[in-house]
């Protein structure tokens, strides 16, 4: 099914990715923002987050038959989870949660990587953004071209 039988599914697909990298971008605040939380409610070091994705498909209309063609309608976010990752061990002796060694267990957070998974999200973020614009550019020029 040619993309123009469906015009505005571009921008839903763009919608979806929209949706699904700010929400991948609070995950990646938080995880910044508890980088250094040694103790939970739960117990233990503060867990990173990660964000799974995942594709939105659709079975494919032509003529009002469905086939068995699938289309991508876009992105969706499959859920929020705890990183299996142990925490990191850092060398703390006063730490009042250090263990007999002088260890304490940290967050497996590196702020590093998630800084550049801040990046990674906000380019992908910008790039939907660029479609929904380019999208409109080309709507409103089809538009002109019809009233002349």
């Amino acid at each position: 099914m040619p993309i123009f039988d469906k015009p505005f599914s571009v921008l839903d697909i763009s919608a979806s990715g929209l949706t699904a990298e700010r929400i991948k971008m609070g995950v990646i605040a938080s995880n910044i923002a508890n980088a250094q939380v040694s103790e939970t409610q739960d117990g233990g070091p503060y867990k990173r987050k990660e964000v799974e994705f995942a594709t939105v498909l659709s079975k494919s209309m032509i003529g009002g038959k469905s086939n068995n063609k699938m289309m991508l309608n876009g992105v969706k976010v499959n859920g929020v989870t705890e990183s299996k990752l142990p925490p990191n061990m850092v060398h703390m002796p006063g730490h009042p949660q250090a263990n007999k060694d002088g260890f304490v267990s940290m967050p497996n957070v590196s702020v590093a990587k998630e800084m550049v998974d801040m990046i990674a999200a906000s380019r992908s973020y910008e790039a939907n953004t660029s479609v929904i614009s380019s999208f409109r550019k080309m709507s409103d020029r089809a538009l002109n071209i019809i009233r002349r």
